[in-house]
């Protein structure tokens, strides 16, 4: 996409992290909005910063895209207000850290719905609309790091990153095969100083069972302050703004943010073809 202006972004996750500021580049551009998340109160300063601060046209959707329903309702309020959609950016998500034996199935069941099926959900929409435009559309999930590397201690996050990239990569495929004029991007930051670590504040009811002994745990709450550790201590996220737009405008499959990673990358794919298996001891020095 090369450019912006007055082009229709609908963004999920947009009241923090990497969708507040993405949303606010947007706007800077020119482009009109559609916010979409499940922090109501969070949307309504990014609405407003959009709207009286930056002065972009926008419109904002409380919603959980954890159900398909609400994605469906954000969707079609944004064709009502805007008769099209130019720029899908799928960037709700989540982080759980806790180990397969235990993580509970419902952690489990949030992440997947979340971080894979909110980005089905709103493609499954989406791809058919861009395609009835008959002009030009970008798609960017936001995937991690974690979605090209494996590290302990987070299998539920690293599943449904893996997923991501895996399942932007061959619906790039088949819009290729259709000759869609659609650009697929799959963006795989590292660390970066976001709201990430504050995950369980947006814990929807029906993930939640406080009874359970596991949130109480030592694994849990040291999974949590590794977390915020990580996040915390991060790269700064006024970098990420030019980082996506960039991206957008050169037209870039995978979108990087840390190339200190790029080995641990190198190594899993030279492990894979040489017959090698997971080594805990190549990230010594780098996590």
């Amino acid at each position: 996409m090369k450019d912006f202006k007055n082009k229709v972004m609908f963004i999920t996750g947009a009241a923090h992290g990497f969708g507040q500021v993405i949303a606010e580049g947007g706007a800077k551009r020119g482009m009109r909005l559609a916010l979409v998340d499940i922090d109501g109160p969070a949307l309504e300063k990014t609405y407003k910063t959009i709207t009286d601060d930056l002065g972009a046209e926008a419109i904002m959707v409380t919603a959980d895209v954890t159900v398909e329903d609400n994605v469906d309702n954000a969707i079609q309020q944004t064709m009502d207000k805007f008769g099209q959609i130019d720029l899908l950016i799928n960037n709700a998500g989540i982080a759980l850290p806790g180990r397969i034996w235990e993580l509970p199935s419902r952690d489990w069941e949030w992440i997947m719905h979340i971080n894979l099926m909110s980005q089905v959900y709103a493609m499954q929409r989406v791809i058919p609309i861009m395609l009835k435009q008959k002009t030009h559309g970008d798609i960017l999930n936001v995937a991690s790091i974690a979605g090209l590397v494996d590290t302990p201690g987070m299998p539920s996050y690293h599943a449904s990153k893996f997923a991501s990239v895996g399942m932007t990569e061959a619906t790039a495929y088949d819009l290729q095969r259709i000759k869609a004029d659609i650009d697929m991007h799959v963006m795989c930051p590292g660390f970066v100083q976001t709201d990430l670590y504050h995950t369980e504040n947006h814990r929807p009811e029906q993930y939640s069972d406080p009874s359970d002994p596991y949130y109480q745990s030592e694994a849990y709450l040291k999974g949590q302050q590794f977390a915020k550790y990580v996040i915390t201590n991060g790269k700064p996220i006024d970098t990420i703004e030019e980082t996506v737009f960039k991206a957008l405008e050169d037209n870039r499959f995978y979108i990087l943010t840390h190339p200190e990673f790029n080995p641990l990358i190198s190594d899993r794919v030279n492990r894979i073809v040489n017959d090698g298996k997971p080594d805990v001891h190549i990230m010594d020095g780098i996590m």
